[in-house]
């Protein structure tokens, strides 16, 4: 049997932009996707502090070292710049690997979304 646990999250990050008229997706900071062993087209659960959203869309690399979280598309119109986020990945593992499995947290500074 397989079961559905948390790969990944990351902790705690700021929305530094909104960006309506890309195609969709979540620009993140490829220093933080490596950190949580997340990849590029790996979807991606947010969890919007400020307003209680949550959506599900595919994570896009930003610069490194930049701190970028921008939602694209669709999913701006959930979020403000400055509100705080929760990402979350999952993935489907057996049971008896899920039970010894241990998720990837990433908590970046609060102040500018790097690892600092």
């Amino acid at each position: 049997m397989l079961v559905q646990v948390v790969k990944s999250k990351i902790h705690r990050v700021k929305v530094t932009g909104a960006d309506l008229n890309y195609i969709g997706s979540i620009t993140i900071d490829e220093d933080l996707m490596d950190a949580a062993g997340i990849i590029e087209g790996e979807r991606v659960q947010i969890v919007n502090n400020n307003n209680g959203n949550r959506l599900e869309t595919y994570a896009i690399p930003g610069p490194r070292k930049s701190g970028e979280i921008t939602l694209n598309g669709a999913a701006s119109r959930l979020v403000a710049v400055g509100d705080v986020l929760i990402l979350i990945v999952y993935a489907f593992m057996e049971l008896e690997e899920a039970k010894k499995f241990k998720p990837q947290l990433v908590f970046p500074n609060e102040k500018d979304n790097t690892l600092t």
